[in-house]
């Protein structure tokens, strides 16, 4: 993994800095200071995983493109990505289903719906152009009683109601679903209970996150982008001289575990896709606030299975329940067809407590054997943990009262700060377009 050390940043910043980066790109900018000012980067974004690598490499592609056509001196370093581990994306983005989600369960009016969708389209396109490996799987959802059933039509309604308000999309099926009959559910797979109904989408698939990760970072990187690995943000300051924070740019201290000393870069604009750490990141800026950012951590354990039989080649999902915190303990596939379980939700105080919680396994049998009756308990084994950032406690979301959206903003009160905070499923699906979301916001035609 290319590695950015401290010595080569400050190298870069160097180089950066006499060419006062950022100022005569020909494209208009919301978030633009004087000519002026000399920062270190145009654009610096904090986080490697799967989202800030979607951020930041849709930011170097517009700032390259941007220089093509600018009289400024080109440069390869308008865009810093500072990830605080040794690797990109070890965290949520490397610890999850790698499904590619449908955009069912959000509400209409909602970001992660929009953005489910959008990023859907746009990551089967990119998966298609760059050679990573995927598969359009398709997902049962089973339901095993009345009220199962229920909440499926009123899923297969929403889908309804949410394509016939948006036909001018590309995808004319942009919630493609459709009901499976007893008959057909049998023949295709037969070892799946489903007394009562099950609803297929047919746009679900997997994909293998750590070859998008690796592919976003090729083509940040190609762009011109600068990557930091193992270099923490301790301290953030806006730059402004009494005018609105962020006027002036932004100072941003990094400091590697084990390094006495600091190295302090520049940058135009900042981006916030810190995941786990977003939360943090927001504290160190906005430390007037009366309430500082908390962020709330739901752990989710995932199990291999060992077993040949039953053999399921669809996923499959329990029928969604309010107050989850997630989508059940489901079937998921890998792109070699090994079932997999998981994840269930296991609240926590501690981001990093990583290790698989083998308490867990009997209630994720019980869960399991409500749609795969014929499982083998023997051939369950713990397997790997991930980590969700949650906007709300676990009581408001068991309560199922209240809904917290994505928040993908450019923060009040500030000039060139893009927040990214709450960043949990349907993530890595949504990652490509929130970068272009990202992007727009930074940049305006």
């Amino acid at each position: 993994m290319l590695k950015c050390s401290r010595q080569r940043l400050a190298a870069v910043t160097r180089h950066a800095s006499s060419y006062g980066m950022g100022m005569g790109v020909g494209a208009v900018r919301l978030f633009s200071i004087s000519a002026s000012r000399k920062v270190d980067f145009t654009h610096a974004v904090i986080g490697g995983g799967v989202v800030g690598l979607a951020v930041a490499r849709a930011l170097a592609e517009r700032a390259a493109t941007a220089s093509l056509s600018s009289a400024a001196p080109a440069s390869s370093s308008s865009v810093l990505l500072l990830e605080r581990h040794n690797e990109v994306g070890t965290e949520t983005s490397s610890r999850n289903s790698e499904v590619i989600h449908g955009g069912l369960y959000y509400g209409a009016d909602s970001l992660k719906t929009q953005l489910c969708i959008r990023g859907r389209q746009m990551l089967y396109a990119f998966c298609e152009q760059y050679g990573v490996a995927h598969r359009r799987t398709g997902k049962w959802i089973v339901a095993q009683t009345p009220g199962q059933l229920e909440a499926l039509e009123r899923v297969h309604t929403f889908a309804q109601k949410y394509r016939g308000g948006r036909l001018s999309l590309e995808d004319d099926e942009v919630l493609p679903l459709r009901w499976v009959s007893p008959e057909e559910a049998k023949r295709r797979e037969p070892a799946v209970r489903a007394e009562a109904g099950v609803l297929e989408s047919l746009s679900t698939g997997i994909v293998d996150s750590h070859g998008l990760m690796q592919t976003l970072l090729g083509l940040f990187e190609q762009a011109g982008g600068v990557l930091a690995a193992g270099s923490p943000v301790v301290k953030i300051t806006p730059l402004g001289n009494g005018d609105t924070p962020g006027s002036s740019g932004w100072q941003l201290h990094v400091k590697p575990e084990g390094d006495a000393e600091e190295t302090v870069v520049t940058a135009e604009t900042i981006v916030n896709a810190a995941g786990l750490g977003a939360a943090a990141v927001h504290n160190m800026i906005s430390q007037n606030d009366v309430s500082p950012m908390k962020l709330y951590y739901a752990k989710g354990n995932y199990f291999s299975y060992a077993a040949s039989q039953p053999r399921v080649t669809t996923l499959v999902y329990p029928a969604p329940e309010p107050g989850l915190a997630g989508l059940g303990t489901h079937l998921t596939l890998d792109l070699a067809g090994r079932i997999r379980f998981g994840p269930d939700v296991e609240w926590v105080d501690d981001p990093t407590d990583l290790a698989v919680n083998a308490a867990q396994l009997p209630r994720a049998i019980e869960a399991i054997k409500t749609y795969l009756p014929s499982v083998d308990p023997s051939a369950l084994q713990p397997d790997y943990a991930g980590m969700r950032p949650k906007l709300l406690p676990a009581g408001a979301v068991v309560t199922g009262q209240r809904f917290a959206d994505f928040i993908v903003r450019s923060e009040p009160g500030y000039q060139g700060w893009v927040n990214l905070l709450g960043i949990e499923s349907p993530g890595l699906t949504s990652s490509l377009a929130i970068g272009e979301m990202v992007e727009k916001l930074v940049y305006c035609s």
